[in-house]
C-alpha cells in the first residue's frame, strides 16, 4: 500500500507526514530569523508579517499565532522582555503639553520594573556589538515614530526631534542602569521625571535650531 501523505504504510499503520507543516517544532525559530533579517535589511515599516512568513516558509497566520502584532514580534526579535505596544498607547494619549513627562515616566517604570533587567540586558548586548541597525529600527521606528507623527509640520518632519529624545533617552538608561551613576542611580522615579522632562519636552514642542536638508 501507499506510504505518504494522508496515506498508510505496507505494515497498514498510517505513516508519518513529511515536510513544513504550520506548529512545526521549528517554526517559531525560522520565523524569528527571517524577521531578524527582514527588519534589518529593510526597517520596520517596510517589513511584513507577509514578507517574514515567506523568508520563513509559514503561513502568516503562524506568525500571528506565535507573536501577535508586528510591534510584539519585532520586540521578540530584539529579546524585550516586554509588548512595546502597551506602553506606546499610553504615549499616545498623551496630551502635546505632556508628551516628554509621559514619555519619560513610562519608560523610566519599565526599567525599574521587574522586567527592567532584560531590557537592560538587551541594551548590554547591543553597546556590546549587537545588532545596530536593528537598534536604530526599534528606537526610531517602533518606539519614535508614532511621536514623530503627532509633532511633524510642513515645515519640520520632527525628525531632528526624536533623534535628540533618542540620545536623551538611551543617556539616561546608561547612566542610571548600567553605569550606575550617582545620584541618579538611586534617584527616585518621579524626581527623575521632574528633572529631565522638561528637556524632552522641550525637544519635542520648543524652538531648536534645526538645520535646513
Amino acid at each position: 500500500m501507499k506510504a505518504g501523505n494522508g496515506t498508510t504504510a505496507d505494515n497498514g499503520e498510517s505513516a508519518p507526514r513529511t515536510g513544513r507543516r504550520p506548529g512545526h517544532s521549528g517554526a517559531r525559530e525560522a520565523i524569528l530569523t527571517a524577521a531578524r533579517t527582514r527588519f534589518a535589511e529593510s526597517g520596520f515599516d517596510k517589513t511584513s508579517i507577509r514578507a517574514v512568513a515567506s523568508g520563513a516558509g509559514v503561513d502568516p497566520a503562524l506568525v500571528h499565532h506565535y507573536f501577535g502584532t508586528k510591534q510584539q514580534l519585532f520586540a521578540a526579535v530584539v529579546d524585550l522582555p516586554i509588548d512595546p505596544e502597551a506602553t506606546l498607547r499610553k504615549i499616545d494619549a498623551a496630551p502635546l503639553d505632556r508628551l516628554g513627562e509621559t514619555i519619560l515616566g513610562n519608560v523610566v517604570a519599565i526599567w525599574d520594573s521587574p522586567a527592567g533587567p532584560g531590557v537592560v540586558a538587551a541594551v548590554r548586548s547591543i553597546l556590546g556589538g549587537g545588532d545596530m541597525a536593528l537598534a536604530r529600527t526599534f528606537v526610531l521606528d517602533v518606539v519614535l515614530e508614532r511621536v514623530r507623527l503627532r509633532i511633524a509640520t510642513a515645515e519640520d518632519d520632527g525628525r531632528a526631534r526624536v533623534s535628540l529624545i533618542a540620545t536623551q533617552m538611551i543617556g539616561v538608561l546608561v547612566a542610571r542602569k548600567i553605569i550606575e551613576v550617582e545620584p541618579l542611580a538611586s534617584m527616585p522615579a518621579a524626581e527623575l521625571v521632574a528633572a529631565i522632562s522638561p528637556t524632552i519636552q522641550h525637544y519635542l514642542t520648543g524652538e531648536i535650531n534645526i538645520p535646513a536638508p
